[in-house]
């Protein structure tokens, strides 16, 4: 049975319980009552973190929040909902790295907990307490964790970079003899998802539909909700499928894992990899595409310049993370953080672009970082990323196999016209048009026609590439069909 948006388990507060309730979702008292005292919105200039303001200059905002209120700064989520956002890199280290005094577990937030949040939220998806192991602490986040990572760990680093080369090379092929596209919704919105369907031995026609949930689930819409249903529904049909027919792929390995994931556990873990794997990953290909094609110290590399394609994505990852506020920390106990007192349950948010431009490192935004890793962009502490070089290998290959493909890759619009939306998470570019001299190069992983007189091979697993995708994609079409019509997620 699926997990409810916001279940109740009754734990026990650890720390005093504020005063009369606020307006379940408008961020506004309640008739006859007031804000708890010590909330975020009690904190004058609290800040939107979606809206105009957020879209148009997200990072003016953090230095305006930064000079306003110091390394911690009040905030509010879609609704209204309050929260403190860490600015300090220092801070969100801190804070990070510390389970003990910042719980993860979501059931905590007081907020919640106190039914000031309704469970027909769009923050649900992305705040919910769920069974994976980004909800947890301690032993059961180890062993949820440890499930996760193995699987990850498991895929060969060239297949992946197969089978992301062979499906940017497909999305090439539509627009090359064009002269003109619009890399956000004909390459980059595609590109991580159609490779994460491979790897999970899904069908292809999936891919289309998952790319569209995933953004709306992160985008923070009142379709938030519907999307994320929709996304269990498909995979829940692919856990059933990998119960039958396993093979090397996250399902499967999931599923045989000694930790011994129940299915729902397994569902919730590849939704959780491919949600966030999808978002990042896209927002990572869009902004170092846009960096390719408009900082000089790129374009120069295609003719023996300055700046590397993996420089490049190291440098977005600085100055443009493509997660730019992650959430969400609980403290356990009422406590001071950089001179602001902070509420036993309130929600706290990390930063993590703010942080990278953090004053108090030295670091100014734009600086270059040749070969320094120590940004924010994949968090950091127990709950760090585990498939950041997946992120960075869908991101160097697909790119590198788009430039080699139309050398002549270049900004249809002046910089200055692109324009982005922003949700409370990340900030998305809203188109990216390039125009390039039409090509009709063969591309090299184009299936050859058949031999006549031979039928051509059929099924989930036909023309893909040895260890990525071919070999996951075992389950027949036919049992696909009958599972993808009766088993909803249990």
């Amino acid at each position: 049975m699926s997990t409810p948006p916001f279940p109740r388990p009754g734990l026990p507060s650890a720390g005093p319980r504020p005063g009369p309730s606020t307006a379940a979702h408008g961020g506004t008292p309640a008739a006859g009552a007031v804000p708890p005292p010590g909330c975020p919105a009690h904190a004058a200039g609290a800040a939107r973190l979606y809206g105009p303001e957020a879209s148009a200059d997200p990072m003016g905002l953090y230095e305006r929040l930064r000079a306003e209120h110091g390394a911690i700064a009040p905030v509010l989520l879609e609704g209204g909902v309050p929260a403190w956002l860490l600015l300090g890199y220092d801070e969100i280290l801190q804070v990070a790295r510390n389970p003990r005094r910042f719980a993860r577990d979501p059931r905590l937030w007081r907020d919640r907990r106190e039914g000031r949040i309704p469970d027909e939220s769009p923050l649900a998806p992305v705040l919910a307490w769920r069974p994976d192991c980004i909800s947890q602490d301690g032993r059961e986040h180890l062993r949820l964790r440890g499930a996760v990572k193995d699987s990850l760990e498991r895929f060969d680093r060239r297949a992946i970079r197969r089978a992301v080369h062979r499906r940017a090379h497909r999305l090439v092929d539509a627009f090359a003899g064009a002269g003109q596209a619009e890399l956000v919704g004909q390459f980059a919105l595609s590109l991580p998802m159609m490779v994460l369907t491979d790897l999970y031995g899904l069908p292809e026609e999936e891919g289309a539909q998952l790319v569209a949930a995933s953004r709306q689930l992160v985008g923070g819409t009142r379709k938030a909700l519907e999307a994320d249903r929709h996304i269990h529904q498909i995979l829940g049909r692919l856990v059933a499928a990998k119960h039958l027919a396993p093979g090397p792929d996250p399902a499967s390995w999931l599923i045989a894992h000694e930790a011994a994931l129940s299915d729902d556990e397994v569902r919730q873990h590849l939704r959780l990899v491919l949600v966030l794997a999808h978002e990042a990953t896209t927002n990572l290909v869009v902004d170092t595409l846009r960096m390719v094609l408009t900082d000089p110290r790129f374009r120069g590399t295609l003719h023996g310049g300055q700046m590397t394609l993996p420089a490049a994505v190291e440098q977005i990852l600085w100055d443009e993370p493509p997660l730019t506020v992650l959430p969400a920390r609980f403290p356990r106990y009422d406590m001071e953080i950089a001179g602001r007192e902070v509420r036993e349950g309130d929600l706290l948010l990390l930063g993590l672009a703010a942080g990278n431009a953090d004053p108090a490192t030295g670091r100014t935004t734009g600086q270059e970082m040749y070969g320094n890793r120590s940004h924010l962009s994949f968090n950091s502490g127990p709950h760090e990323c585990p498939g950041q070089d997946i992120g960075r290998a869908v991101t160097g290959s697909g790119i590198d196999t788009l430039i080699a493909r139309l050398p002549d890759l270049r900004l249809a619009v002046p910089e200055e016209e692109l324009t982005w939306t922003s949700s409370s998470w990340s900030r998305r570019l809203d188109a990216l048009p390039v125009r390039f001299t039409p090509r009709h190069d063969r591309n090299p992983f184009a299936r050859p026609p058949p031999a006549r007189g031979r039928r051509p091979e059929t099924g989930a697993g036909a023309g893909t590439p040895d260890g990525a995708g071919g070999a996951a994609r075992t389950e027949p079409g036919r049992l696909w069909r009958r599972l993808r019509g009766r088993v909803q997620p249990g």
